[in-house]
C-alpha cells in the first residue's frame, strides 16, 4: 500500500459506535489531512428515526442523501493531488441503510431519487472498515450519552453490523482494510495508532484484515 501520508483519499467506515468519526479525526490530525465528516446533528429527522424507524426512515435517508451529495460535490472541488482528504462516510453504503430501513415502496422511490441526484464520487485510495460486536457498539453508544442516539436499540445495532459485514464482503471498488476494533484503540493509544499505520503501509492486497488479539 505504501506510506499512508501518500494516500490522497481515505475513507473510515463502520456502524454506529465503531469509532469511525473519532478515528478519521485522529488520522486527520496525525497526517495533516483535510477532514470531510458526516453531520448527523444537521439531520432533523435522525432522533425521531431512532425512536420510530418505520415512520421516519424515508425522510431521514433522503436528508442524508442530500447532505452527502453536497459533500461529494465539495470533495470534487478539492485538489486531491495537493492535500490529503479523510472522510467518515462512503456514499456507496447508502444502499445498505436503504435496504435495512425502508419498505419496498419507499425503497423504489429512494432508488429513483438516488439515481437522479447522487453524484459520482471518486474511488478512495483506501477504506478502513471498523468492526465490533453489537454488544460493544451498544456499550460505546451508551457511554457517549448523545441525546440523538438515546432511542438506538441493540437489536438495530446488531442488524446494522450484519448489514455492514455483508456490504463489505461484496465491496470491491477500493482497497479495504477490515479492522477488528474490539481490542484496538488508535483513537486514545498512540501505540495502537502506530500499529494501524504500519499495517496500512504493509498492505499488499485489495482486501486485508487487522485483528489485534486481547
Amino acid at each position: 500500500m505504501g506510506d499512508p501520508a501518500q494516500l490522497r483519499y481515505i475513507v473510515v467506515e463502520g456502524p454506529i459506535g465503531a469509532g469511525k468519526t473519532s478515528l478519521a479525526q485522529r488520522l486527520g490530525r496525525h497526517l495533516g489531512a483535510q477532514l470531510l465528516l458526516e453531520q448527523p446533528e444537521a439531520n432533523p429527522f435522525l432522533e425521531r428515526f431512532y425512536r420510530d424507524r418505520k415512520r421516519y426512515a424515508l425522510p431521514t435517508q433522503l436528508c442524508f442523501l442530500l447532505q452527502r451529495a453536497a459533500q461529494i460535490a465539495e470533495l470534487g472541488q478539492l485538489d486531491l493531488f495537493r492535500r490529503q482528504v479523510i472522510t467518515d462516510f462512503l456514499l456507496d453504503k447508502d444502499a445498505l441503510f436503504a435496504r435495512l430501513t425502508l419498505s419496498d415502496e419507499e425503497l423504489k422511490l429512494y432508488r429513483t431519487i438516488h439515481a437522479q441526484i447522487a453524484p459520482h464520487a471518486p474511488a478512495p485510495d483506501l477504506v478502513i472498515y471498523l468492526q465490533a460486536k453489537a454488544e460493544t457498539l451498544a456499550e460505546r453508544v451508551a457511554r457517549r450519552s448523545n441525546p440523538i442516539e438515546a432511542g438506538i436499540s441493540e437489536s438495530y445495532l446488531r442488524a446494522l453490523a450484519e448489514s455492514y459485514a455483508a456490504f463489505f464482503h461484496q465491496y470491491d471498488a477500493a482497497p479495504v482494510l477490515i479492522v477488528n476494533s474490539e481490542h484496538l484503540n488508535p483513537i486514545s493509544r498512540d501505540q495502537d495508532l502506530q500499529l494501524l499505520l504500519e499495517r496500512i503501509q504493509a498492505m499488499r492486497g485489495r482486501r486485508e484484515y487487522f485483528n489485534l488479539g486481547s
